[in-house]
């Protein structure tokens, strides 16, 4: 497969393979000043500096209220008025209450010129030398048109209020949501919400198991699995433990980071790190776990899940903004008309009126005030030119197309019996004007649903498609295995017999690591073993060493236990190197029956190869097959391991557990402990996983690219796979030229540039329009990291991150950006965050005032869904409040 690259190895820009994905640092983190800027620029350019977060200002005491009423956690509110910051549990989505509805609701109203022109026009009317007509003739119908709409959004918002309601009053053991506190030792059961960020203490599983569905927070339906530490699974179980539980948490202050938590426990004289792996967050919900203990953390608006929510905007249609205008167009007509009428009385009162002494009315005034007093009273006179009836038809007819699109068969999702459901009524007639789409990937392109397709170890590639009915059936027997997961696919039977023959060590030990070498949890039920991964394709991963002969049975904190070949097997777990998105891979290291130490890892190719061995064998041939596997729109993992002495292991652990109590960078600092033991490896293999794409993905992309709609992709997911599932689903093909972010950092100086010269030309006279980005017949598209993103998004605040990329002119950097962007047929930003989703739909709505769309189906999309004057459509699975009040 041909496909056209822009080679821009040259570039000076940053590297969108050691980006960092996520822009969740602080505010403060990112504050650089402009002198230190000027400086940077003017020394060489040095490695990126990582900047120091701030320290953790957050404490919360256990079973202790009025710890946290301490004068010393207050801030405040107004003037001298001061309340405690720890936020209460109560949540607030709606926009008006008793007291603000009315003003509120006016002044949105009133940002309607016509609403503001009969306001002014009632106001004429009061001053008896102007007024011709009755005052209550302007102010009925005024009072009409402003109570049908205020009538519907009242009942707009009581829908809020009714949610915010049900939620705040949701039954919580013998009390309310609403009355949970910070500090809080609470007690959740089976299918219980999570009312709160709470630190998991203890629950009826062993080893303080507690499993979660995240479907309102990501829109993934998988379980995901969530522990406590050993110390308080083990001490605190009764209600009188808990109830003397005394604990002290410091951790990082609230913010909208949904994949990151830092924090550290200190009890009884012990110091205890605390990460997101112990945090059950509120939008989640509690499954296959009938009890479980924990100490709230954030409550209410300090919660991850309101952080992200964002406030509830006014939005404006291109109706009303073209209304407006009309309204404009035709008050000035209507001053033209009203002042040409004006001065024709002026002069006919100076020539005729004056004269005529059967039209004197006693009073001495001048022919040019009564011109002045009569040019008010046209003005009321005339005022049916300005259609005020024109907003509430327009309103009618809202209604109306919000009905119909409630009332459509042909948008009834039958499989989950779902109809379309218009939330709001402000937007229906945007859906004909938009412009560019942006999208999630993960749940909205694709289905989430991974599949084994292929792998390649040492050197040899398998998954070929089978020739002929009967391998079929032969692939898919797996009669041998009776731990088998019967609805398993893998169609090539070469590979199953390499490993039943337990010849090819390779290969068993491929499979080994993918039984090993992960977080999933596992359940018996009814005899069968049900896997909970965190996420589908580490599932899928076991699913398949599962088949293999490799069975995943069990794990507690401190061993895994698996099934190898009939042969039962506990594995001692030293340490467990996880996978974030900045590393691109986790690692495990384990303890042998034998008394061996190894290190499994698997990640990204990209970083497993810049840690082999330079003894590591099949290096080319299995690149080789990755670029095969990626043409094929796989997603990828390369696997690896490492033999540990005795010695090395323990000097390492020294410093792993050291790393672990740091309170300030602690994720850096064992990112840099991780990279001491994860060097030297050697390769294993790679496998290849398939994520379907929706049914019908590829057509209506196609047809929308007719309709010359502009397509965005905004996801989380590694470039590599974004890149695939845009070849997948038709977004890329192979005729178009992709652009990395190297690539556009070259064309942006370019411009720059070029616009510097253009400023020296313009001022002699000269004028040269702006040329194209891409001067080049074909199309293009965009590929673009979110670290890189963040060069653009956070320039206007100067809170830029300290990058090898060098930009100037401020001022219209991003305008350029925008317009390269919407230059290109398609564009896909990948490892971005849900704050830079809405950022992203916030620039292109600034600079190219186009109608927009956005589609998400979780939690981590709703900044971009409510991003200012966005035009939405919200596709869910299923009803999650959350969702429900981005509208």
């Amino acid at each position: 497969m041909n496909r056209h690259r822009v080679d821009s190895r040259g570039s000076l820009g940053p590297d969108d393979e050691v980006m960092p994905y996520s822009d969740d640092e602080t505010d403060d983190e990112l504050e650089v000043s402009s002198e230190e800027e000027q400086e940077e620029e003017s020394r060489d350019p040095q490695p990126p500096e990582e900047a120091r977060p701030s320290e953790m200002g957050w404490k919360v005491k256990a079973n202790d209220r009025p710890y946290h009423q301490l004068p010393e956690f207050k801030k405040k509110v107004f003037l001298c008025f001061k309340k405690s910051r720890y936020s209460g549990n109560e949540i607030k989505t709606y926009k008006y209450n008793v007291l603000t509805f009315l003003p509120l609701n006016l002044y949105e109203q009133f940002k309607r010129v016509a609403n503001l022109y009969f306001l002014a026009l009632l106001i004429l009317q009061i001053i008896p030398d102007i007024s011709t007509l009755p005052w209550y003739t302007t102010l009925i119908p005024l009072v009409v048109v402003l109570g049908v709409t205020a009538i519907k959004d009242l009942v707009d918002d009581l829908a809020r209020h009714r949610m915010d309601k049900e939620i705040n009053n949701r039954k919580f053991l013998f009390s309310r949501w609403r009355n949970i506190q910070v500090g809080d030792v609470v007690r959740l059961k089976k299918n219980d919400f999570i009312p709160a960020d709470i630190l998991l203490l203890s629950s009826s599983n062993p080893n303080s198991l507690t499993y979660v569905e995240t479907a309102e927070l990501d829109g993934e339906t998988n379980l995901k699995f969530k522990l406590g530490l050993r110390v308080t699974d083990e001490e605190l179980q009764e209600v009188r433990q808990l109830a003397e539980f005394n604990a002290l948490i410091e951790c990082e202050e609230p913010n909208n980071r949904l994949d990151k938590f830092v924090g550290t426990m200190r009890w009884d004289g012990g110091h205890y790190p605390l990460g997101l792996d112990n945090m059950l967050l509120r939008g989640c919900t509690i499954r296959n776990t009938e009890v479980c203990q924990g100490l709230v953390i954030f409550a209410g608006a300090d919660t991850k899940i309101m952080r992200n929510s964002g406030k509830t905007r006014f939005k404006r249609t291109k109706i009303d903004e073209l209304m407006n205008y009309m309204v404009y167009t035709i008050f000035v007509l209507l001053i033209l008309v009203a002042a040409g009428l004006a001065i024709g009385h002026s002069f006919w009162y100076q020539e005729i009126g004056m004269k005529a002494w059967y039209l004197f009315d006693g009073k001495d005034r001048s022919s040019s005030y009564r011109g002045f007093l009569s040019f008010w009273g046209y003005i009321i006179v005339l005022n049916t030119m300005v259609p005020i009836s024109l907003y509430v038809s327009v309103e009618v007819i809202r209604l109306g197309q919000s009905k119909f699109i409630n009332w459509d068969l042909q948008m009834y999702y039958a499989e989950k019996d779902t109809p379309a459901k218009a939330r709001t009524t402000t937007l229906n007639e945007q859906l004909g004007q938009i412009e560019y789409i942006f999208s999630d990937k993960t749940g909205t392109l694709t289905q989430n649903v991974m599949q084994f397709k292929k792998c390649t170890i040492a050197g040899h590639s398998y998954g070929t498609e089978p020739l002929d009915f009967t391998q079929i059936e032969q692939t898919n027997n797996w009669s041998w295995n009776r731990q088998a997961d019967k609805k398993f696919d893998f169609r090539d039977h070469s590979l199953v017999a390499r490993v039943r023959s337990g010849k090819d060590k390779d290969a068993n030990e491929f499979f080994k690591l993918l039984s090993l070498c992960h977080t999933v949890m596992v359940e018996h039920k009814d005899g069968d073993l049900v896997y909970q991964a965190a996420s589908p394709d580490e599932g899928a991963l076991v699913t398949a060493a599962r088949n293999f002969g490799y069975v995943f049975l069990s794990r507690t904190q401190d061993t895994i236990t698996i099934r190898e070949m009939e042969q039962e097997k506990t594995y001692e777990m030293l340490a467990l190197l996880d996978f974030n998105s900045d590393r691109k891979r986790m690692s495990i290291i384990l303890r042998f029956p034998d008394g061996r130490i190894r290190l499994y890892c698997k990640g990204a190719d990209t970083v497993i190869y810049e840690r082999l061995s330079p003894n590591s064998r099949h290096k080319e041939t299995t690149q080789s097959h990755l670029d095969v596997f990626a043409n094929a729109t796989l997603r990828t993992l390369c696997l690896s391991y490492k033999d540990i002495s005795t010695a090395e292991y323990e000097a390492w652990s020294q410093k792993h557990t050291e790393a672990q109590l740091v309170m300030a960078d602690r994720d850096a600092v064992l990112d840099r402990v991780y990279e001491q033991i994860e060097s030297d490896l050697m390769l294993i293999g790679a496998t290849a996983i398939e994520d379907k794409l929706q049914d019908g993905v590829p057509e209506t992309i196609a047809t929308l690219a007719k309709a010359d709609i502009k397509i965005w992709v905004l996801t989380g997911d590694k470039k590599e796979t974004a890149e695939n599932i845009g070849y997948a689903c038709s977004l890329l093909t192979d005729e178009m030229q992709i652009h990395y972010g190297e690539d556009v950092n070259e064309k942006l100086r370019l411009r720059q540039a070029n616009r510097r010269n253009e400023t020296q030309a313009l001022r002699r006279g000269q004028k040269k329009p702006a040329e194209p980005f891409f001067p080049a017949p074909g199309k293009n598209a965009l590929i673009l990291t979110g670290g890189w993103l963040n060069e653009i998004l956070y320039e206007k605040k100067k809170k830029r991150r300290r990058l090898r990329l060098r930009l100037h002119d401020e001022l219209s950097l991003q305008i350029d950006f925008v317009d390269m962007a919407c230059e290109c047929e398609a564009v896909i930003c990948c490892r971005v965050t849900p704050k830079q989703k809405g950022n992203v739909v916030s620039l292109v709505k600034k600079y190219k005032k186009a109608v927009t769309l956005s589609i998400g189906d979780g939690a981590n999309d709703v900044n971009m869904i409510k991003s200012k004057d966005t035009r939405q459509l919200l596709l869910e699975d299923q009803a999650s409040p959350a969702l429900a009040a981005s509208l």
